[in-house]
């Protein structure tokens, strides 16, 4: 039987992720939106496109919550995207509404489902997400570590001249301003880039992850990234539907590792067919672990500013 995955939010990020999800014949997918009519448009395109690209999965647009049902996952990117000066605070009690209004939605329909939010404020989102419906921590998680590991790597490769596919990068911490990149983490063919790069040119690179978003945001002038997002998502619905046990940095529920508890931040999981198997501790020295609590007590404040925790 084919795997099926929902996306919510059928705007630039969640039609492109469906897309994705479609020519790599991953699963079959639901696209649903509030707005009538253009989940609909948007997945009748898609199947005419099928017909050239002979892919495999169907893609369904909807209105109703109902055709959702018996969802594998559930990626939940409806909201408010971010506009030019416009930060992922900003958009706060906007999105905390919809995504209380998703989330029962998906869990009433879908309650074995895991699901992955990227609404933004992502960290935020993700937690109130956890404490609306009811679902195991392992099973509800945001994916703005493998977005902001990818900008990582856009970044060193543009440095090093080095090849993608020979870069790894860890960003850790809150999706936004206060991340935490972790250059002794990110290699070329294995070696750090702190051995290849001065230390000028280490910290430009990890100021250029961190505003990666904002970047995008100042060319486009009217939206947000959504490709690259797009391109993470599925990267972590493929994990998970292909129990590949990948090492994947997400924004996982944090109650103890790192000396973080109860916030949702972005770490290294190990991500499978039952979500987050396991949350990896990296040998972090002084200076990292510090750069770490100290983001996710950024997202522990806004938690508790929104009486979110306790």
């Amino acid at each position: 039987m084919a795997k099926k995955v929902t996306i919510v939010g059928a705007g630039n990020v969640g039609a492109t992720a469906a897309l994705l999800l479609a020519l790599h014949n991953t699963a079959d997918v639901c696209l649903i939106d509030i707005a009538e009519g253009m989940p609909q448009g948007k997945a009748l395109d898609m199947m005419h496109m099928r017909s050239v690209e002979k892919f495999q999965p169907t893609v369904v647009g909807t209105n109703d919550y109902a055709d959702t049902a018996g969802s594998d996952v559930v990626v939940i990117t409806a909201g408010v995207p971010r506009k030019p000066g416009m930060t992922r605070d900003d958009l706060l009690g906007i999105n905390s509404s919809i995504m209380e209004s998703v989330i029962t939605e998906v869990v009433k329909n879908s309650p074995e489902a895991i699901v992955i939010c990227v609404t933004n404020p992502l960290d935020v989102m993700t937690y109130l997400a956890f404490k609306k419906s009811g679902l195991p921590a392992e099973r509800i998680f945001g994916m703005g570590g493998v977005l902001d590991s990818a900008r990582f790597t856009y970044a060193v490769a543009e440095a090093t001249g080095a090849d993608v596919a020979d870069i790894e990068s860890y960003a850790l911490g809150a999706h936004g301003d206060q991340m935490a990149p972790m250059p002794r983490f990110t290699t070329v063919k294995g070696q750090p880039i702190t051995e290849l790069l001065s230390d000028e040119e280490v910290e430009a690179l990890v100021q250029r992850t961190v505003f990666g978003g904002a970047e995008v945001v100042s060319f486009l002038k009217t939206g947000s990234a959504f490709y690259a997002p797009a391109a993470s998502i599925v990267h972590m619905v493929e994990a998970i539907l292909g129990d590949t046990k990948e090492i994947l940095p997400v924004c996982a529920y944090v109650d103890g590792a790192y000396g973080i508890e109860d916030v949702y931040v972005g770490v290294p999981v190990r991500l499978g067919a039952r979500g987050i198997e396991e949350i990896i501790e990296l040998d972090l020295n002084a200076e990292e672990l510090a750069a770490l609590q100290t983001s996710a007590a950024s997202c522990a404040k806004q938690l508790d500013d929104l009486n979110l925790r306790g």
